[in-house]
């Protein structure tokens, strides 16, 4: 680890060094890049220095236990105490510096939640979790933007998909991927028996045309209707609801939100690219996976991560094994302990 870390604090010098160049102040190119270099491991340099600062100390208070004076021995010893304390804490930092950095974890974030078994108690529970985390992002400042959505007759959420645009979106977001499991006595329950339904909720980084390339053409097909509402009613009197068919991969995506064909279908593409996006991302998680035991994480949306008990007040992520007894405090977007804790936890496993 430390032989990483000398590399890792040489080469911030070699780096600091090239901005003093005067020909790098007219390429912004090489600029940029060379800053960009520096703030991906300016963290790690600057807490492995403080860890060699703190080796310093050490050295100069175990050369004072020799001394006559006990009061001083007393001191240094009190001082190796403290030292040795504050060693500890930076060097989990350094080792959790030097896990490899997921290169999305500055990406927006397209979200996509849908209603799974439980009829319209799940379609109720979907719109409750897409409201959560519609108030987590306004109280994290992230801007939030509604990209297709369809609704049941009493209000529930068949399926939501929202962009969260802000910093680093998906690095806070993305361990929410999963199958929610939710226990309440819906209301024509006569027996007070508790139903279980379930929700899946996608967290994807969102793609650019950088990230995945579609030939339109050949890869495309599109077709337009007109959209419908509730009970068939009409919403539109043009066809402007699009539907868009990625022919090599068999993925489908609709969008009939906006009036306009032109706006429907940039939407639609834009969950499209995601989709592909982290279609290959899964692919690659689940190559990773076989050639290394201990991969946290396989991609796989089917499993349950959490569960969310109405009658006791209690969520449960069976994931890390924690369990919190705020569950409406939660649904009003209060999710930070949660996301932070899961977070904590599985990048403890990474580093085992």
């Amino acid at each position: 680890m430390f032989d990483r870390l000398e590399e890792m604090e040489s080469r911030y010098q070699e780096l600091e060094a090239l901005l003093g160049r005067p020909e790098f102040a007219t390429d912004p190119t090489r600029l940029r890049e060379i800053t960009q270099e520096m703030a991906s491991i300016r963290e790690a340099v600057e807490t492995y220095r403080r860890w060699k600062g703190v080796q310093t100390a050490l050295a100069e208070n175990e050369g004072l236990l020799s001394d006559p004076d006990g009061d001083i021995q007393d001191l240094a010893q009190a001082e190796i105490t403290t030292l040795k304390a504050e060693q500890a804490e930076i060097e989990t930092q350094l080792k959790r510096l030097l896990v490899p950095r997921d290169p999305n974890d500055d990406k927006n974030v397209v979200l996509e939640i849908r209603a799974g078994t439980g009829g319209e108690e799940a379609a109720l529970f979907a719109a409750d979790l897409f409201r959560m985390y519609t108030r987590y992002a306004e109280s994290r400042r992230l801007k939030v933007e509604l990209l297709s959505v369809s609704w049941t007759e009493l209000g529930g959420m068949k399926e939501g998909i929202a962009t969260l645009s802000g910093k680093s979106v998906y690095r806070r977001l993305k361990h929410e991927s999963g199958v929610f499991c939710f226990n309440d006595t819906p209301t024509t329950e006569k027996e007070g028996r508790i139903h279980t339904s379930t929700v899946t909720v996608a967290v994807l980084p969102e793609a650019q045309e950088v990230d995945v390339q579609i030939d339109e053409e050949r890869d495309l097909r599109v077709d337009v209707y007109r959209s419908s509402g509730p009970g068939g009613q009409s919403v539109n009197t043009t066809d402007s609801a699009v539907r868009i068919t990625h022919i090599p991969s068999g993925l489908v995506v609709t969008c009939q939100d906006e009036k306009s064909q032109h706006k429907n279908k940039s939407r639609a593409l834009r969950i499209l690219r995601s989709r592909l996006y982290d279609l290959e991302l899964r692919r690659q998680q689940e190559d990773r996976a076989r050639e290394r035991r201990g991969q946290i994480g396989s991609g796989d949306r089917s499993e349950r991560i959490r569960t969310y008990n109405f009658p006791q007040n209690r969520v449960t992520d069976h994931r890390i094994g924690l369990t919190l007894h705020k569950l409406e405090r939660i649904l009003e977007g209060e999710l930070e302990e949660l996301v932070e804790e899961t977070a904590l936890r599985l990048q403890a496993e990474a580093l085992k």
